[in-house]
């Protein structure tokens, strides 16, 4: 990796913008949607592919977590940040792009329930007991009874990424090509990438983060996912419905059902005997005849702190990072993507737990 060459005559011919931006999934989205409404020139780079995390994400917000059903980190901005978000973008590209919803949540067995119960004292925002359930046994087979998480967002990802890739062609802001950090040459005050110079270029690659030169110290951690599309006629796609998994409206009048969390892979491929798992369990849960229409997969760029990566490199100011949003990026990026634009515009702090300088340590060995 080469310093940036100074002179000015090396730049005659060059495309400039303020923000060079890598990757077009949710981060490189909100990213660059918060830059170009701020007025600031953006350039995303972004090869297509077909299968990537936030392509094949169900695009659910859920503000409680886990067996011990709690909330979500700093769920209390994050949600109403996230709705605000979808909303107005959603107008700009003159279609709609968030629901609210429900989950509800079959009892697998009796201690489940049990937490539940006993939550349910104690979280009155979001956890309820449904009503009608009579109406569910129609649909469902279950012995221990349905809880209700209110307060839930369903995000039409593919309408976002689709309608705002458009919107980037549009605006002569989008280059279709795989990025190659070989031709990317830095300084402490702005890049040159092939016949294009930038004040910072801004790392949303996903799991392609794994290998950066600038950020492959960071704790990152692999993790797979899977998914079946199907089409379930006769099963109302107002809620999203969960037992072990999760059956969530999709496009189409089709659902996605899933996902996995596979720590240990060999390949990305969909695997069989995955799918014959989900039937099996479907087979018990579900009365409704179903048909499978698609089986998807990609790896997700998860975390091992659980944290997103939001800032630039404690010693290369002119490269920054919005990346790790993990299975949560629905609730994640909307806020954080903002949080960034306001600290390269204007200096505002960001939130020192998702800041990446928190990593200054192992960061400082990048490059070395």
């Amino acid at each position: 990796m080469q310093d940036l060459p100074v002179s000015p005559s090396t730049f005659l011919g060059y495309t400039d913008c303020d923000y060079l931006i890598v990757g077009q999934g949710i981060c490189g989205t909100l990213l660059s949607w918060n830059l170009q409404k701020a007025g600031k020139k953006v350039i995303v780079i972004d090869e297509p592919q077909p299968f990537t995390a936030s392509k094949v994400a169900s695009g659910v917000v859920n503000p409680v977590t886990g067996r011990r059903i709690v909330r979500t980190w700093r769920i209390e901005e994050l949600l109403p940040f996230a709705l605000e978000t979808y909303t107005t973008l959603g107008d700009e590209l003159g279609t709609r792009l968030v629901e609210h919803c429900s989950i509800l949540d079959f009892f697998p067995g009796l201690q489940m329930k049990e937490s539940f119960e006993k939550r349910l004292a104690e979280e009155t925002d979001y956890l309820h007991i449904p009503g009608n359930q009579e109406a569910l046994t129609t649909l469902f087979n279950y012995h221990f009874g349905v809880g209700e998480i209110r307060s839930c967002l369903l995000v039409d990802l593919n309408e976002l990424l689709a309608g705002w890739r458009t919107m980037l062609m549009q605006r002569n802001s989008l280059r279709e090509e795989a990025f190659e950090w070989e031709e990317c040459l830095v300084d402490s005050s702005q890049v040159q990438y092939k016949d294009i110079r930038a004040k910072v270029v801004i790392c949303c690659e996903g799991v392609r983060g794994f290998t950066n030169p600038y950020f492959k110290n960071l704790p990152y951690t692999r993790m797979k996912g899977e998914a079946l599309i199907v089409s379930i006629p006769g099963l109302p796609a107002d809620n999203i419905y969960k037992q072990g998994i999760n059956i969530v409206p999709w496009e189409d009048g089709l659902f996605w059902i899933g996902s996995t969390y596979e720590w240990e892979f060999t390949d990305l491929m969909p695997t069989s005997a995955w799918r014959l798992k989900v039937e099996e369990q479907l087979k018990y849960w579900l009365k409704l005849p179903y048909t499978i229409v698609d089986h998807l997969a990609s790896e997700r760029p998860a975390n091992m702190e659980r944290r997103p990566f939001v800032g630039v490199h404690p010693r290369y100011p002119s490269v920054g990072i919005l990346n790790g949003m993990g299975a949560k990026g629905c609730s994640l990026t909307p806020f954080f993507a903002k949080q960034l634009t306001d600290f390269l515009i204007n200096g505002t702090p960001i939130y020192h737990d998702a800041d990446v300088t928190r990593f200054a340590k192992v960061l400082a060995r990048t490059m070395n």
